[in-house]
């Protein structure tokens, strides 16, 4: 497509001299511009992606992909509910929880918490619960001896396996006196941890028989939660669900009970895109503007070339050449930056906050406790395409300036 004397014009004309030096500072400032812009477009969509991914994960991991209950929270007989539910097509298993508030206290410092009474083998089944635990053992809790809480509770109360913690529920004791508040200490069983702020530091698990006497829902449950094999089907399996266990229950799934949070990641993430595409934008601009300069500068020797026999078609490839190779090789390098950076990122941030002293990343506004980020490879090519059509359409409007130089009316007025 270029011809061996296009590209080494093209090459000398990149290559700056003393009077062309303001204008190599440009096409520098342009260079830097696409690759910074590509490469933060890059780490940006892949951190928003790996938030949603590790979120859904963790949510969907912890409470599951739908939950069937009543209007007065109290099912009854669930264990044939349970048979039911898993006999349909598409359900992985079906686990009957009990589920409350509390006011949970120790040491002195007290909080609220959302207790889970479940079995011992549904705990199990959860991966993410089971393979988080991190101190103590499931044994006491499967003999219904002690209560499972998160790390970050723990650490917050200063409690230990073999410590106990005294749970406040606001469903009161009659007495002769007035409601007394219910309460009772239990043994700390285990500790886990999920990577999730808010279930690490407010969820507190208990055998599902202590839970019923707790909350009195002796030989009751507050619900069935399900778990699918694909929660993205969750809306067509809720009509087989449906017609399976008839339409006294209440179904409620993943996506309504999470829509506004990740509606708002989304709509964030499209945002982030526009805003940051606009630097490669600046970018192209001024690969524009650095680009009429040089064709200003140079278009004595345009002339001289066109008298020599340059076609207007030759003349306007050498310039595209210089303005596309800026474009070209700030993406090139911005999209290797941006994917180093995206797949370290986590050591980039423990290396920065070791060297700082600053907590860049706190878990409690951020809900996970490390930073994560997801390369989608369908993003990063889409990124890289953009770049590239912005740096080539901006390095044609110069070009075409440049083939319709009147080499008669240039060297008149040399």
């Amino acid at each position: 497509m270029f011809t061996a004397f296009e590209r080494l014009v093209a090459l000398r004309y990149l290559r700056s001299r003393r009077q062309e030096g303001f204008i190599s500072v440009i096409a520098w400032f342009s260079f830097a511009g696409i690759m910074l812009g590509v490469a933060t477009l890059i780490i940006v969509m892949a951190v928003m992606n790996g938030f949603r991914q590790e979120l859904l994960s963790r949510i969907l991991g912890v409470n599951g992909h739908m939950n069937v209950t009543n209007n007065a929270r109290t099912v009854e007989d669930f264990d044939p509910l349970v048979k039911k539910i898993v006999a349909v097509p598409g359900v992985i298993s079906a686990v009957p929880i009990v589920e409350g508030q509390v006011m949970a206290t120790a040491h002195g410092v007290a909080s609220g918490a959302l207790v889970r009474g479940l079995r011992s083998a549904d705990f199990l089944q959860r991966k993410i619960l089971a393979d988080g635990i991190i101190a103590g053992s499931i044994d006491d809790f499967a003999a219904e001896k002690g209560v499972i809480i998160g790390t970050r509770m723990a650490d917050r109360m200063g409690l230990r396996p073999g410590d106990r913690i005294t749970l406040i529920s606001p469903q009161g004791n009659p007495s002769a006196f007035g409601t007394v508040p219910r309460m009772k200490a239990y043994s700390i069983a285990a500790v886990f941890k999920v990577g999730m702020s808010e279930y690490d530091d407010s969820f507190i698990y208990m055998p599902l028989g202590l839970a019923q006497i707790f909350f009195r829902k002796k030989g009751a449950v507050s619900g069935v939660e399900v778990m699918l094999d694909d929660p993205d089907t969750v809306f067509d399996i809720a009509v087989s669900l449906r017609e399976a266990i008839g339409h006294n229950y209440r179904l409620y799934d993943w996506q309504r009970a999470n829509a506004s949070f990740f509606t708002a990641l989304q709509v964030e993430r499209n945002v982030m895109f526009l805003i940051l595409t606009l630097i490669i934008v600046v970018a192209a601009f001024n690969v524009i503007s650095s680009q009429i300069m040089l064709v200003n500068d140079k278009s004595k020797g345009i002339a001289i070339l066109r008298t020599m026999g340059a076609s207007r078609g030759m003349i306007l490839r050498i310039f595209f050449m210089t303005g596309a190779s800026v474009g070209l090789l700030g993406t090139l390098a911005g999209s290797a930056l941006g994917i180093s950076f995206a797949l370290n990122i986590e050591s980039i941030r423990q290396w920065i906050q070791t060297l700082t002293g600053a907590n860049l990343f706190n878990a409690e506004i951020y809900f996970l406790s490390r930073l994560p980020a997801d390369l989608d490879t369908t993003e990063v090519v889409t990124v890289v395409v953009m770049a590239l059509v912005l740096s080539f359409i901006a390095s044609i409007v110069p070009a075409r300036r440049a083939a319709r130089l009147d080499p008669v009316e240039v060297l008149r007025y040399e």
